[in-house]
């Protein structure tokens, strides 16, 4: 079966956002749509798969409120079930950057259409920051962008304190996944007295989407918050697994170490895994195998992201 994924986000005002949640999830339900919508009161961010009539169901029942009317979406296709359940979660924000003060909604930076995005990172006075978290960066980001090294997005107002200033960092460019952290952090830096920032509209999947491998500035795959990993040009399958003992991206070089157990370790993570918990990833490994025999579904303990490990590289 072909799967319609559909990657969303809108800020708008919704004060009555509470109220939002059974309906849409009764409807998803009953549309066989699984996946994630987070519902805050500045707006919706979601991704959700199912057949393709059911998600052209669903978008149309969230547009039938005239606050999300314009709410963008991006689709792509897979034939790997991509979620196991439907969750529509409260949250105070759709993206947490943990200073109610920032409002989107009230001013963010330029945006840029992709096609006009490598136009603007090859200026010499524009600073290029990945706002996404350092497991995220680890997987691809484009040519030249500085790497903040958070683990959450909560962590951008530090790294801005700490890293940025208006007068030495005139011009900032920003992106993410699909658009929806780069655009907060966008807010952010206006609110503390950055002038010039742009944010690529639509995110790193707009790109990989519209800009031809050819001519793209983009290096790698692009990690998703779904079971397909990552994606390359074309939002195409990417080459990279999830390890279910740290829940880091795997490349296929991991998969060749010693270290490497599917469904229960990696490099990254095998030798800090506790007897208990090896010995419970590996029964979850085997009831998944055996569900796959069945052709079903096995639902058990979901991986747990670990702290990245302090390891030495050489150049």
């Amino acid at each position: 079966m072909e799967y319609t994924v559909a990657t969303f986000y809108h800020f708008a005002d919704l004060p009555d956002f509470e109220a939002k949640q059974v309906p849409i999830k009764a409807f998803c339900d009953g549309q066989s749509v699984l996946g994630t919508i987070i519902l805050a009161p500045e707006g919706i961010n979601g991704t959700i798969a199912g057949p393709s009539a059911g998600i052209t169901a669903t978008l149309d029942f969230l547009r039938a409120d005239g606050r999300l009317a314009k709410l963008p979406t991006r689709l792509s296709y897979t034939d790997r079930k991509t979620f196991h359940r439907m969750r529509v979660i409260l949250r105070p924000e759709i993206v947490t950057l943990g200073d109610p003060s920032v409002n989107p909604n009230e001013a963010v930076g330029q945006y840029v259409e992709p096609k006009d995005w490598n136009a603007l990172i090859n200026d010499p006075e524009v600073t290029l920051i990945d706002t996404r978290n350092d497991y995220e960066v680890e997987v691809g980001t484009f040519k030249g962008a500085i790497d903040p090294k958070t683990t959450t997005f909560g962590e951008w107002p530090e790294y801005v304190e700490n890293n940025l200033d208006p007068e030495t960092h005139p011009k900032i460019a920003m992106f993410c996944t699909g658009g929806i952290r780069c655009e907060k952090a966008s807010a952010h830096l206006l609110k503390n007295g950055f002038k010039q920032v742009f944010h690529l509209r639509g995110g790193i999947l707009s790109y990989l989407e519209n800009v031809p491998e050819s001519e793209s500035a983009w290096e790698g795959d692009c990690f998703v918050f779904d079971h397909r990993v990552a994606v390359k040009h074309g939002l195409e399958q990417g080459d990279f697994e999830i390890c279910f003992g740290c829940r880091w991206p795997i490349s296929e070089e991991d998969t060749r170490s010693p270290l490497y157990e599917p469904g229960v370790s990696c490099p990254r993570c095998a030798e800090e895994l506790t007897d208990e918990r090896r010995a419970r990833l590996r029964e979850r490994h085997k009831q998944v195998m055996l569900a796959r025999k069945r052709n079903g579904t096995h639902i058990g303990e979901q991986p747990k992201r670990k702290p990245k490990k302090q390891t030495q590289h050489n150049d």
